[in-house]
């Protein structure tokens, strides 16, 4: 299977999925490669945007298995200083290179290698695949496979999302909710600035209130060890505003982000930060009743906190022989398969997410022809029943 799954993967890196581009192409041949299998497979197609998601199922059809889910878009290449071919394998010095390596064809390629490598009549549990679309963009293509999936009689068991974590079992990330914040103010001529609402100034001050906000976050929120940044943290990352120096701004945006722990409500600090907004346009009102600080959810996917002594926990450590547990600093799709369709779900894949999105992305051999080895322990397990 080892030798496979590289075949597999230089094909699924040929495909230059970036996710503002379409990946009907790829979900094609892996349906294909599935068909060809036995399995049954259903595509879940976005006609306009040329893409779609995968669900297929290996065995029984009249009970619940175990689910395999990856994402199939990468991110860009633009700006980046590659030296080798980012949408063809590369094999050097034991590292697989290409976009989508690490992050993450690699565990779709070990997961449709694992199809090929086993008869479905002999599935006593089926084997379920699952794979998604504009995952990088902020989780936003798979909802539609977990529409198709949420009133399903049978339900898949468990769910292993195969971002790359070395093969560790992660059972938690944060949450995240991506908003627009936009003030509106009054314009002016410069020179008489001080009887105009500076928009920019507005965006200023309620930054300002996002980064007390923070600080008081950090201070006083029970923290999670298991992360790096073990609280919930905001987070501006753009801005835009004005159009000349000598016009006083009417208008400023600026998008901005929480990564939530699981216990912390994202809606509350919105609450929070919608009645900071309404300290700072108060005294302006009445003077300058358009006056306004709006903001505008642009997306958000739910947290992911497995514990660590759940069954889902104790079955994938003994597939990937860990003992340990982890959590991501990154977000997944696990917690939406959790949230939404309540299953068992832990992160665990080859590679590591310090090559992901970066100039050269490699995952190396001897994680692929581990996650090989682990699957084929899966498709054993599978063999004798759960």
């Amino acid at each position: 299977m080892g030798v496979r799954s590289r075949e597999i993967l230089r094909e699924l890196i040929a495909f230059p999925t970036v996710s503002v581009e379409p990946n009907r192409a790829l979900i094609d041949y892996c349906a294909d490669l599935l068909t060809a299998c036995g399995a049954r497979v259903e595509i879940i197609p976005d006609e306009a945007a040329g893409k779609a998601n995968l669900f297929a199922t290996l065995g029984p059809p009249d009970r619940p298995g175990v689910l395999l889910s990856g994402h199939t878009d990468v991110v860009p290449v633009e700006g980046q200083a590659w030296s080798k071919p980012p949408f063809e394998l590369t094999e050097e010095a034991g590292k697989l290179f290409g976009r989508g390596t690490c992050d993450m064809k690699g565990f779709v390629a070990a997961a449709l290698a694992c199809a090929e490598s086993v008869d479905p009549r002999t599935l006593k549990t089926p084997l379920h695949f699952a794979l998604s679309y504009d995952e990088e963009i902020g989780c936003v293509g798979v909802h539609s496979l977990l529409d198709m999936l949420k009133p399903a009689a049978i339900k898949p068991l468990l769910c292993i999302v195969g971002e790359p974590t070395q093969l560790q079992v992660a059972t938690g990330h944060k949450g995240k909710l991506a908003a627009r914040i936009t003030c509106t103010g009054q314009d002016g001529h410069s020179a008489l600035a001080p009887k105009a609402l500076n928009a920019i100034y507005l965006a200023s001050d309620m930054i300002q209130s996002i980064r007390t906000l923070q600080a008081e976050i950090e201070a006083t929120e029970t923290q999670d060890g298991d992360y790096n940044v073990p609280y919930s943290t905001l987070h501006v990352g753009r801005i835009e505003g004005g159009t000349a120096l000598n016009i006083v701004p009417q208008a400023c945006s600026f998008l901005f982000e929480i990564r939530n722990l699981s216990s912390t409500r994202a809606e509350e600090v919105l609450a929070r930060l919608h009645s900071l907004a309404q300290v700072i346009i108060a005294p302006y009102q009445e003077r300058f009743p358009q006056a306004a600080i709006e903001i505008d959810i642009t997306n958000r996917y739910p947290a992911l906190d497995t514990e660590p002594t759940a069954d889902v926990v104790k079955f994938v450590q003994s597939l990937a022989e860990q003992n340990g547990t982890m959590k991501v600093a990154f977000g997944t799709e696990g917690g939406l398969f959790s949230d939404v369709l309540g299953l068992p779900t832990v992160v665990c894949g080859p590679g590591s997410m310090d090559q992901g999105h970066r100039p050269d992305e490699f995952l190396t051999v001897d994680q692929l022809q581990r996650c090989d080895a682990m699957l084929a322990r899966l498709v054993g397990r599978l063999q004798e029943g759960l």
